[in-house]
């Protein structure tokens, strides 16, 4: 008696141990996700370019986005591959991997291109560890919680791992200010610890999957999601005499390359014996809804916070006065409401999800997602902070009650052997989605832009003593340099105009075109415009995911039993089913 006691008391010891140290990877991974967008201006600095000059928006796009994608290919693989060779271990791994990266990034040896290249590089490395971190924290906690406690561990792991991206923006700006290399050395410390302490402390006690590598289904997806992943990278960039390169040979071939091997790879997952990517998890109702409502999620959210840094750097602190290179700091500052109500919301829907199930939580909170980007339609451009202030809050708050009861829904209906694969689909799905939204809503901005930014440019220009032929080549440069300028929270104008047309301006005019209000106040009506049709499209997404999030069932718990076991028998189930829990069976016909 007295042994089966501490055995219970270890494993109670134990639960915490794992969410802890997964809370810290997490954190850790999705803080460097995020803690280079408010970064970039210094970091290119650091390295001596300029970031929107000719050749070099490529490095800015594969800064942003290099680590994501790496992370969105690979998580679901290594999910699979923790299953099957443990999850601890390859999740350990992710750590070391990560950490070595950090440090590698920091010691960047070199200036200009290659300096960027560098970075770019290795941020692909740190996207590995990443990735590994990802597949498996979700499912080393549903391993060692109960079923009654893994929606309050899934709250404060997605709290981790939502709110490290929003505290990177913070991070960022203080960091960078000082040095830009304090931006990668910021993970060492965290990284060591969590790689000593997991290898001392974790271990698997889940069920392995008794099953070989899905080679070709691991190839054909790596491939497919890569090509069209870097096809919407260089669709944002310009093309030609395009505003955008949707259309250049390069961009057609990556969709083409994605679309054939997306397809072999699906037809290769319905015949193998071990597939990677287990269509048959997509029966059960809770995992289907759950993940269609996350994807849309979080591709609003990835679109969100673009956007937000944009407003606020480009133009909301410049027409307050603040100057450009103070504008990461006090974004990140700014934005501070947003993730306090992640942060409020996330552990407290959590724990309610235990008791009440997900259905009720998710699809409200991503109700109040989508009211509150109605709200930041409604406000002016130039806004009144506190309105903002209560309206991001909103968003956050929203976020916080959707993700970890969806997460722990969608980890609760899988069985236990699947539990690294599933953490790794859910993983592929978040990061896809915040890749698709840099491509989905820089395309709607660029687009609106386009529409009204030529005209305001040469009206605005010629005003001010600009002549008409270089007002006229100005305002018809693709709208995508003024977009990343705005993202960047830099005033291109100085360089645009160029010293011939200093010669030609009197001071007067020129301190005006080259200060911090012309430009804020010149593009405020264009952005707005371009702002309509993003939060409209996110809006939209957020009902269409409150609609999945709707038809999950109710409360789903799968028995411990296998995937095969459990289609097959639950058509006959009318009620609780023996094993672990099943409050409802519901699987999508």
């Amino acid at each position: 008696m007295a042994a089966k006691t501490m055995d219970g008391i270890h494993s109670d010891r134990y639960k915490w141990i794992a969410l802890t140290n997964t809370t810290l990877g997490v954190f850790m991974a999705t803080i460097n996700s995020s803690i280079i967008l408010i970064s970039l201006p210094a970091i290119f600095r650091g390295v001596g370019i300029n970031p929107l000059s000719a050749g070099n928006v490529g490095y800015l796009l594969w800064l942003l986005q290099g680590y994501l994608l790496v992370t969105a290919v690979l998580v679901i693989s290594l999910g699979r591959l923790g299953d099957i060779m443990g999850r601890v271990r390859i999740y350990n791994l992710g750590f070391a991997v990560f950490s070595f990266a950090s440090v590698i990034l920091a010691l960047d040896p070199y200036h200009g291109g290659a300096g960027a290249l560098w970075l770019v590089l290795w941020r692909l490395v740190q996207g590995v560890g990443g990735a590994m971190l990802f597949a498996n924290s979700s499912a080393i906690l549903v391993d060692a919680f109960p079923s009654d406690q893994r929606g309050m561990a899934m709250g404060i792991n997605q709290v981790a791992a939502i709110g490290g991206s929003f505290i990177g923006l913070i991070a960022g700006g203080l960091l960078s200010v000082v040095d830009w290399r304090l931006v990668f050395w910021v993970s060492v410390p965290f990284g060591i610890l969590g790689t000593i302490w997991g290898y001392h402390s974790l271990r698997d006690n889940g069920k392995r999957a008794q099953a070989k590598i899905d080679w070709w289904g691991n190839i054909t997806f790596a491939v497919g999601l890569t090509s069209i992943l870097v096809g919407i990278v260089y669709g944002i960039q310009p093309y030609g005499s395009h505003s955008m390169g949707w259309t250049s040979p390069k961009v057609l071939a990556c969709f083409v390359v994605g679309v054939v091997f997306l397809t072999a790879f699906f037809i290769i997952e319905t015949w193998t014996e071990s597939p990677m990517f287990n269509l048959r998890l997509f029966k059960i109702r809770a995992f289907s809804t759950g993940s269609a409502a996350g994807f849309l999620a979080s591709i609003s959210r990835g679109g969100l916070q673009f956007m937000l840094i944009i407003w606020l750097q480009g133009i909301w602190l410049p027409l307050h006065g603040y100057a450009y290179s103070a504008t990461p700091l006090w974004a990140g500052i700014y934005l501070l409401p947003l993730t306090t109500g992640f942060l409020i919301a996330g552990p407290i829907s959590g724990y309610l999800s235990d008791r009440h199930g997900a259905r009720i939580l998710s699809t409200s909170g991503l109700l109040v997602f989508g009211a509150s980007f109605v709200g930041l339609l409604l406000v002016p451009t130039n806004f009144s902070y506190l309105i903002f202030a209560v309206l991001v809050f909103l968003n956050g708050l929203g976020g916080g009650m959707f993700s970890a009861p969806n997460s722990a829904a969608i980890m609760n209906s899988v069985p236990s052997d699947e539990r690294g694969g599933a953490a790794g689909i859910q993983a592929a799905f978040m990061n896809t989605g915040f890749v698709l939204s840099i491509g989905i809503f820089f395309s709607l901005m660029i687009i609106g832009l386009t529409n009204t930014l030529p005209k305001a440019m040469f009206k605005g220009l010629s005003a001010n003593g600009v002549s008409a032929a270089q007002a006229h080549s100005i305002a018809n440069l693709p709208a995508v340099g003024s977009l990343f300028s705005t993202f960047l929270g830099f005033n291109p104008l100085k360089s645009l105009l160029g010293s011939q047309a200093s010669s030609h301006l009197t001071n007067a005019q020129w301190s005006k075109l080259t200060g911090k209000h012309f430009f804020p106040n010149l593009i405020e009506s264009s952005f707005h415009h371009g702002l309509v049709i993003v939060f409209g499209a996110a809006i939209i997404m957020s009902v269409v995911g409150a609609v999945f999030s709707a038809l999950r069932g109710k409360r789903f718990v799968h028995a411990d039993q296998s995937l095969a076991e459990h289609l097959g028998d639950v058509a006959a189930v009318s009620g609780a089913v023996p094993g672990e829990v099943a409050l409802e069976s519901e699987v999508v016909t």
